[in-house]
C-alpha cells in the first residue's frame, strides 16, 4: 500500500522551491540590470573554464552583488543542504520531514457506478491517527457504504457487484465525509481489512512497454508498469520543527507561496505519464 517514500516527496518539494529561488534570483539580478548570458560558466584560479547549471550561475552572481535570498524561498534551510564533492560537514538537518504517502482511498470500476472509491478500517485508522484531533469518531465497520452511492437493491439487501464477485452493503447510505481528506462524500465503501489487498491489486492500471534502440526503431526490452488509478486519494504526514527568525517568530514554510494546493509528480515514471498528482497542504 506504500505508493511514495518520505525521500521522493521531499525531494519534490525541493525541485518546487528550487524553481522558485531560481525565478527570484533571475527577478533580482535584472533588477541590478545584470546581464544573463545564454550559457553559463566561468574559469577558476587555474584557468580552466567550468560549466555550471544557471542556478550556479546565479548564486555566483547573486554572492557578487550581495544579494540575500529570502528565508522562505531557501530550499536548502528547509529540506537540508546536500553534500558537496570535497567539502566536509556540508550537509545540514532538514526542518521539514515527511513519511510514507499511503492510499486511504481508491477507485474501482463497478458496473452500474462506475467507479466506486473502496478503503478499509485498517488505512482509516492511519488517516485518523495523521488527520489528529480534527477526526474524533471511530472508522466505520467494514461492508458501509457512503451516501453518495447507490447500490442495487435485490430482497432487500443492497449489493455491489465487482469483477471477482459481489459485495453485500449491511451499512448502507452512511455519511462518511469526515473520511475524505477534502470533505468531499463520493461513492465509496469500506470492506475488510483482508479484502483491500485483492481489491488493490485489481484496481491498478497496467501497460506493457518496449524500449527502442537510440538509432534504429528496434526493440532493445520489454518492461511492464503498474500505477494507481486516477482519483486515488492518498495521505502523508509532514513534521516541522521550529526554527526562529531571531526576532521572536518562527520561520514560515511555504513551498507552494501564498497558497496551499499545486500541482506536482510524485513517483520515478513521470517521464512515461504517471505520478500526476494535486497536493494540498492542511495544518501546517
Amino acid at each position: 500500500m506504500q505508493f511514495a517514500t518520505g525521500s521522493s516527496i521531499r525531494g519534490r518539494f525541493r525541485l518546487e522551491m528550487r524553481l522558485a529561488r531560481q525565478q527570484w534570483l533571475e527577478t533580482q539580478v535584472k533588477n541590478r540590470e545584470e546581464k544573463i548570458p545564454p550559457t553559463f560558466s566561468f574559469r577558476n584560479a587555474q584557468g580552466q573554464e567550468i560549466t555550471q547549471t544557471k542556478l550556479e550561475w546565479l548564486e555566483r552572481k547573486a554572492k557578487e552583488l550581495k544579494i540575500n535570498v529570502p528565508l522562505e524561498k531557501d530550499e536548502n534551510i528547509w529540506y537540508g543542504h546536500e553534500a558537496v564533492e570535497g567539502e566536509t560537514d556540508s550537509t545540514t538537518e532538514s526542518l521539514v520531514k515527511f513519511e510514507y504517502a499511503s492510499i486511504v482511498w481508491i477507485p474501482v470500476f463497478c458496473p452500474g457506478q462506475p467507479i466506486v472509491w473502496v478503503s478499509c478500517p485498517k488505512l482509516l485508522k492511519r488517516y485518523k491517527r495523521i488527520a489528529g484531533n480534527t477526526i474524533t469518531t471511530d472508522p466505520p465497520l467494514p461492508y458501509t457504504s457512503s451516501k453518495t452511492l447507490t447500490a442495487l437493491t435485490l430482497d432487500g439487501v443492497q449489493k455491489l457487484f465487482f469483477n471477482f464477485g459481489f459485495l453485500t452493503i449491511e451499512n448502507p447510505q452512511q455519511d462518511l465525509s469526515v473520511w475524505f481528506p477534502l470533505g468531499e462524500q463520493l461513492p465509496a465503501v469500506v470492506v475488510a481489512d483482508n479484502e483491500i489487498a485483492m481489491i488493490h491489486d485489481m484496481a491498478l492500471y497496467r501497460q506493457s512497454r518496449a524500449a527502442l534502440e537510440k538509432d534504429e526503431k528496434r526493440v532493445k526490452n520489454f518492461f511492464n508498469t503498474e500505477a494507481l488509478p486516477e482519483g486515488t486519494i492518498l495521505v502523508f504526514p509532514i513534521a516541522i520543527r521550529e526554527v526562529s527568525n531571531g526576532n521572536g517568530t518562527a520561520k514560515e514554510w511555504k513551498p507552494f507561496g501564498e497558497t496551499k494546493k499545486t500541482e506536482i509528480y510524485l513517483g520515478g515514471l513521470e517521464s512515461i505519464g504517471f505520478g500526476h498528482c494535486e497536493i494540498t497542504l492542511k495544518g501546517v
